[in-house]
């Protein structure tokens, strides 16, 4: 059974070969003998004849795989230079990091202790030639028109760690890469190894705790998480990473892994620009600190060792004693500060030392500590013996004297800061930066004075000074009116002041005046005084005042902003320029004419594919169903023809009879929850509607035959071929199989897979699902900028064995197959085109006991490449009565048919003038004579669309088998629905309005 494709793979293999060769040369060379000639011609033919019978064949059996599984699908010569264009920006941005690694190398020889940070910056340098050197195979063996190999011996090691210079010191040549184990296989283990990488880097970076930076931990961080997820994911298909599809989901990887190497290298270049010369300069100014201790030590020690020469030969007395031993004893500690300067400071400035966090406490301490501490002590020392000095060589009293206070002075401050430095260092041991000393004496100094001794002592101190100050205030107002009435005599006497101010009012002036004066002077002298009432009066106004300046405040505000908000006239605003839509309405037509690339003009053949295109140039819409009052969510046809079936998010879902003019058939109406979608059965007898958490059962009619409710949220229901009583529920991770009476037949499980949607092959034997990965195998998910992992899988219902799984990259909403069973159409959220898959059956490697054992796998054929690039409404579908055509619908209303065996543009549809933007689509599978869909819209309006047809009112009750038991009455008139219908389209002849539709409820039991 792996004849036919075999025989059409050699002669596609052998057609490749002999078209390589371009030039007459080179085909004169192939082709000189005649003999051999015509014998290579005869064996193309019979290749080319076993081809098309297995061309003709692929959809009535599964096509068989050869024995080596190496088939590559064919590409399209767009997706060849998209494929190479995302290679060559991954490319780049690989070639940018490994940039940015290579100068932080060079930033960071300057630093101490760097030898870890270089260790590790060129580790994963290797690592990243090794990636690169995986993808650039992997994307050649994709692309390889566009994409060239690397000869292995031209990887270059650039870890300069692992070469050692020579006896010279020179430095030795570059040493390529020797790794047998760089295959496709090695994946997994490159991306585990990659994010050890990463973390070590991460942490030899944040050894220097001079400088931080937030940014470069968390991008590494959550590189780190993503790149364990996907060597993690790709540990489930070992053996399979040269089968194209895992081939284009690591391909697809790229853009993923690009973001990360786009954010490290933005955060390691801010790094280098800011990082290393901070840390540089902490770096120095510690050194600086050492160097300097060390000339204070080495000037000190000098000092001591000229005073000594006055005192060493001064042994007899006690005092003459206890200098030399202070003074000899300062001299020690001077020498051991400046030695242990130098080496502290050598230490500090060494590449190859270790970090901090790595050094014993005892030896941190000794390197850091010990200068700064020998250095106090010999101070001290000296002082001491300097002190004792003077008295020992009977110096006059007042040298002994300034001598022995200015000694107390000088070691009381530097015992106090030195005090003051310890307790710091402690706070900010304890408390981590979030304290500070003066915080710490404050609150201590708070919690004495609370103390009840102290609190009394306070209140006794608070009394006396009130009485204090109210004796000080009576004395001064006594004093003032003395002078003040002594003045007034001497006015009155003498008549210095001009007559304007004599009379009464200066006689009494002093008499007004005084209590103003007095509580004045209270006030100022005792503020916080309670026996006062003007204080608590001249408080209350001052509030008053602050209010009333706060309100005038708010109030020129106020006016400032209508005044700034006035600038723009009223009369203008009326001829601002209004939006611009984004794509013009104004088609007369709605429909634009076909055209076709020249590669899928080059690749369409044959007599079918040259009478859709004219065909498919004469759809047009002809009638507007205007029921649903919300967003159209799902519409199907029933698999005779004779029935649309709609769901709406108004609760309701329709069933239209198909005819020259839609009529309805029913309206079934659901009490509670969205109706998700609708299933006709595989004669179009039953219909399922799905709910949230239950599923309806109803006849053609209208009748509501059961409610079936579940215990999980339904995502999706798929009838069983050729089955008018089962069919499967999804839900989560589990697919249960029901009846309609509700009954549990069966029930499957998918692990860690969250599905979406299943179809199940024409035979019955395979289930395939759709859905994202709910945890790692592992564990582990992956970081919140990434996308997780979902997969196709191929489940065997009978064996109930995963015979496939296809990991993609970008997120599935729905699956569909064809009739026949050989081609699978995916569909993607979003703006990513459909594709089509290829199912086949290739022998079981495991099954070895079993010869005739085979399994399905996936390839990759097609991928249905739009005008431009557009927000895909629902899923795409198959279309023409034999699944020939690919229908997609865009949200803003354009719709593009392709051709399903070579994915060429076949139809294009402009978004039309109304009728509002799409949510779905669906076609009538029942005839191709006339094409018809229908699509949903937000506003809920379901449009017909349909090609003329010769003759229809001959040929419709053979293509649709219309009803004629149910005559429309006047009754029916009046009852129906109202249908709104857009006036017809300029030079439009076929556009038809509706007439009055025949509506019957029909509501079961809920």
């Amino acid at each position: 059974m792996f004849r036919g494709t075999g025989a059409a793979h050699a002669a596609r293999s052998f057609h490749d070969a002999t078209s390589s060769a371009t030039t007459p040369y080179a085909r004169s060379e192939a082709f000189t003998d005649p003999k051999r000639k015509q014998t290579i011609m005869s064996l193309l033919d019979v290749l080319s004849e076993l081809s098309n019978e297995a061309s003709s064949d692929i959809d009535a059996n599964f096509p068989s795989n050869f024995e080596d599984d190496r088939d590559v699908p064919t590409v399209d010569e767009k997706l060849q230079v998209a494929g190479s264009e995302s290679f060559n920006k991954f490319e780049k941005r690989i070639d940018n990091l490994d940039k940015e690694l290579r100068n932080f190398a060079n930033a960071a020889r300057q630093l101490g202790s760097s030898v870890g940070i270089l260790s590790s910056a060129f580790r994963l340098r290797e690592r990243l030639t090794k990636l690169l050197f995986l993808f650039r195979e992997n994307a050649a063996t994709l692309f390889p028109r566009k994409i060239s190999r690397q000869p292995r011996e031209t990887l270059v090691n650039p870890n300069l760690m692992d070469r050692r210079r020579t006896w010279r010191g020179q430095q030795p040549p570059l040493r390529p890469i020797h790794d047998d184990g760089l295959d496709p296989e090695s994946f997994p283990g490159q991306f585990a190894s990659f994010a050890e990488d990463v973390v070590t880097f991460l942490n030899c970076l944040n050894e220097f705790p001079e400088f931080t930076d937030e940014a470069v931990n968390t991008s590494m961080r959550a590189f780190e998480v993503d790149l364990k997820y996907w060597a993690s994911c790709l540990q489930e298909y070992k053996g399979q990473f040269r089968y194209p599809a895992v081939q284009r989901y690591i391909h697809d990887l790229t853009s993923e892994i690009g973001e990360h190497i786009d954010n490290i290298t933005v955060n390691l270049s801010m790094f280098i620009e800011i990082g290393v010369p901070t840390i540089r300069f902490a770096q120095q100014h510690a050194a600086a600190n050492l160097l300097n201790l060390s000339t204070v030590a080495t000037f000190f020690s000098a000092v001591t060792a000229t005073t000594l020469q006055f005192s060493y030969q001064l042994t007899d007395g006690v005092l003459e004693k206890s200098v030399n031993a202070f003074w000899f004893s300062s001299l020690v500690f001077s020498i051991a500060a400046a030695v242990n300067s130098l080496l502290g400071l050598t230490w500090k400035q060494a590449m190859y030392r270790s970090p901090g966090h790595r050094v014993p406490w005892w030896v941190l301490i000794w390197i850091k500590r010990s200068p700064l501490v020998f250095l106090v002590m010999s101070v001290a020392c000296f002082s001491a013996g300097l002190m004792l000095f003077t008295y020992a060589t009977n110096q006059g009293f007042v040298t002994s004297t300034i001598t022995t206070v200015f000694t107390a002075v000088t070691s009381f401050g530097l015992a106090a800061v030195s005090a003051w430095f310890a307790s710091e260092r402690w706070i900010f041991v304890q408390h981590r930066g979030h304290v500070w000393l003066e915080d710490v004496i404050n609150e201590a100094t708070h919690r004495m004075l609370l103390l009840s001794a102290i609190v009394e002592l306070r209140k006794i101190i608070h009394y006396c000074n009130l009485r204090i100050l109210a004796i000080r205030g009576l004395m001064r107002r006594v004093s003032f009116k003395k002078v003040t009435d002594a003045i007034t005599r001497f006015r009155h006497k003498h008549h210095t002041l001009p007559t304007t101010q004599e009379g009464p009012q200066m006689i009494e002036l002093p008499h007004h005046h005084e209590p103003a004066i007095s509580v004045c002077s209270e006030y100022t002298e005792r503020p916080n005084s309670l026996d006062v009432p003007a204080s608590e009066e001249s408080d209350a106004s001052r509030r008053s005042i602050a209010r009333q300046r706060f309100k005038g405040a708010v109030r020129s505000v106020i006016m400032m902003q209508q005044q700034q908000a006035g600038q723009i006239p009223l009369y203008l605003r009326p001829f601002m320029p209004p939006r611009t839509p984004s794509f013009d309405r104004n088609s007369t037509t709605g429909m634009s004419p076909t055209r076709f690339s020249s590669i899928g003009l080059n690749t369409i053949r044959g007599q079918r594919v040259s009478t859709l295109i004219p065909k498919l140039k004469t759809l047009e819409p002809i009638q507007d169903l205007s029921i649903h009052t919300a967003l159209v969510r799902h519409l199907q046809f029933s698999p005779n023809g004779k029935y649309l079936a709609t769901s709406s998010w108004d609760r309701s879902s329709i069933i239209f009879r198909v005819g020259e003019s839609f009529s309805t058939q029913a309206v079934l109406v659901h009490v509670r929850g969205f109706i998700g979608q609708v299933a006709w059965s595989a004669t179009g007898t039953i219909l399922l509607t799905r709910l949230t958490r239950g599923i309806k059962v109803w006849t053609e009619d209208g009748l509501c035959k059961r409610t079936i409710d579940r215990p999980h949220s339904v995502s999706s229901i798929a009838w069983l071929p050729n089955s008018e009583t089962q069919f499967f529920s999804v839900e989560g991770s589990d697919v249960f199989k029901l009846d309609t009476q509700g009954k549990v037949l069966d029930s499957y499980h998918f692990g860690r897979i969250q599905l979406h949607n299943v179809a199940v092959t024409p035979d019955g034997q395979r289930l395939l699902g759709v859905g994202p990965l709910l945890a790692a195998p592992n564990g582990s998910h992956p970081s919140r900028t990434t996308r997780v992992e979902k997969r196709i899988i191929v489940f065997n219902i009978e064996t109930r064995v995963f015979e496939s799984q296809t990991p993609v990259v970008n997120d599935v909403r729905d699956i569909t197959i064809s009739k026949r069973g050989g081609n699978v159409l995916i569909s993607f959220e979003r703006k990513t085109p459909p594709q089509l898959w290829k199912m086949e059956l290739v022998r079981d490697a495991k099954g070895r006991e079993q010869t005739y054992s085979q399994v399905a796998r996936l390839l990759l054929r097609h991928t249905y490449l739009p005008k431009t690039q557009v927000d895909i409404a629902g899923s795409s579908y198959f279309g023409g009565k034999e699944d020939q055509l690919v229908l997609c619908a865009g949200k803003a209303g354009d719709i593009h048919i392709w051709d399903r065996d070579s994915a060429a543009l076949l139809h294009y549809i402009r978004p039309q003038t109304f009728g509002g933007d799409l949510t779905c689509v669906a076609w009538n599978h029942s005839t191709d004579e006339p094409f018809m869909f229908a699509t949903g819209s937000h506003d809920g309006t379901v449009r017909i669309w349909t090609t003329p047809a010769g003759d229809r009112s001959s040929d419709d009750t053979s293509y649709f088998d219309r009803r004629t038991d149910a005559p429309m009455t006047i009754s029916d008139h009046n009852a129906s629905s109202p249908m709104l219908i857009p006036p017809p389209l300029p030079g439009s002849s076929r556009r038809e309005r509706a007439p009055t539709i025949r509506t019957t409820f029909s509501i079961g039991p809920a």
